[in-house]
Parts: C-alpha cells; sequence; structure tokens
C-alpha cells in the first residue's frame, strides 16, 4: 500500500531516558521534524456495521490497514507543515508498537535511546510519587525488556543517554550520520526555540528539560533492584554498589 511518508525515523525508548532531551535536541535541525509525541497506538480506526465493514474489504482495506493509512496521512500531514525534510517521531510507548510502525513503513528507521536502568527508575519514582515501589519497578522492567528485544528485533544505532549529556556534539554527529544529514552545531543549543512545546502528557515537561540546556547527570543510580539486573547487563551497565 502507498505512503506519502518516506523512511520516518522512530525513536524507541523507555520512559524517563532523555527521549525529550533528544527530540528537542534533533528539531532543531533545518531538515529534521522532531514532534512531541503522539501517541500512535492510542490512534484506532473502527467500522460500526457490518455493511462498512464489507465495503471497505471490497476496497481491500482491513482496519489495521486503514489505521496505518490514517498514522501515515497524519505525519505526513504534519512533515508537509513542518517545511523540513525527514520525521523523527518519539513516544515511548512506540516501543510496544514497534512490529506495527515496521508493518506500516517498511522503510522506517529506528534510534534505540537507553540508560542506566537503576537512574531510569530513579527518575521515575520522581515523576510518580504516588505508584508503589513495586508498581514503578514493574514499569521500568516492561519498558526496558521491550527495548532490548526491539535492539534485538530491529537495526539501527543505540545511543546512551549518559553520553548524549557527557558529549552531545559526537553522539549527535553520529546520529546526523546515520539519518543521512549535516551536523549543525546549533542543534546543541535546544532553548533558543523556546520551551513551550514541553507540555504535560506529551513528554518530559518540567524540571532541567525547561533550562534549554544540555546538563549532565552526574548523580550515581542507586543499587539495582533485582528485576532489572539482566536489562543492565545486557546494556553494559554495572548492577552493584558501585553503579
Amino acid at each position: 500500500m502507498h505512503r506519502h511518508l518516506t523512511a520516518p525515523t522512530f525513536v524507541l525508548s523507555s520512559v524517563r531516558t532523555g527521549s525529550t532531551l533528544l527530540r528537542a535536541i534533533l528539531g532543531g535541525h533545518s531538515e529534521l521534524y522532531a514532534p512531541h509525541e503522539t501517541h500512535l497506538g492510542d490512534i484506532t480506526v473502527g467500522f460500526e456495521s457490518r455493511q462498512v465493514g464489507r465495503s471497505m474489504e471490497l476496497f481491500g482495506h482491513t482496519e489495521r490497514e486503514l489505521r496505518f493509512l490514517l498514522w501515515d496521512a497524519l505525519l505526513s500531514d504534519a512533515l508537509a507543515r513542518s517545511g523540513k525534510k525527514h520525521l523523527v517521531n518519539k513516544s515511548p510507548n512506540d516501543v510496544f508498537i514497534r512490529d506495527q510502525i515496521a508493518e506500516c513503513w517498511p522503510d522506517a528507521r529506528f534510534i534505540f535511546l537507553i540508560r542506566h536502568p537503576s537512574a531510569i527508575l530513579r527518575s521515575w519514582r520522581s515523576a510518580r510519587p504516588i505508584y508503589s515501589e513495586e508498581r514503578r519497578v514493574a514499569d521500568i522492567v516492561r519498558y526496558c525488556e521491550a527495548v532490548e528485544e526491539a535492539r534485538n528485533e530491529l537495526s539501527g544505532p543505540t545511543v546512551r543517554y549518559e553520553d548524549l549529556t557527557r558529549r552531545p556534539e559526537a553522539t549527535i554527529k553520529e546520529l546526523c550520520d546515520f539519518l543521512g544529514v549535516a551536523f549543525e552545531e546549533d542543534m546543541l543549543d535546544y532553548g533558543r526555540a523556546g520551551t513551550d512545546t514541553f507540555k504535560p502528557g506529551l513528554g518530559d515537561w518540567v524540571g532541567k528539560i525547561h533550562t534549554g540546556e544540555i546538563l549532565p547527570d552526574y548523580s550515581p543510580p542507586r543499587p539495582v533492584p533485582p528485576e532489572l539486573k539482566n536489562v543492565c547487563e545486557a546494556w553494559g551497565y554495572p548492577t552493584g554498589h558501585d553503579a
């Protein structure tokens, strides 16, 4: 089925991994459009009668395919209105619909963003103080394991949050090479475009992101819960008290 959008890029990550920072930096490029979170997985299409189902069947469309056509129309229209050439989309929940994204856009490209799982959990505690610790751990395990599964299923570069914040220029240059665009130094000054695009429910919107500066996170993560040790090892992060 024809698609209007060519080679869209999707950042696959857990929550609290710096994906809003990454999309703000990439969106500062003159050719890259990186919008707020789109939550594609929550956009659905339904047939409300047997008649319309039969009608769409004669057109060769299932509900799934019509959903994909809607996704493509939405993002291609947003890209056209941006005046830029390439789309970079990020929503942490995209990692759970990665198979559908790959089916919708067979030429889709993927970037995997990871962070020390214990640091992710620490940040999630601040973001979700009313959750029980059991629920917070379960959330991060679910996201991190899905990201690791995606890394094994799909091709694309893996970016560490620690590298993004401590050596941003080298990290972003590598991503620009992957995306086929020239590095632009202004990308690193993401605050020059303002911070009004950081909205509740559409990515990070509080704290450091509003400074407009790339701030390294040097605070050491706490010891890793047993549930996260396998992911730490898979991602090359230490699991002990010296993490």
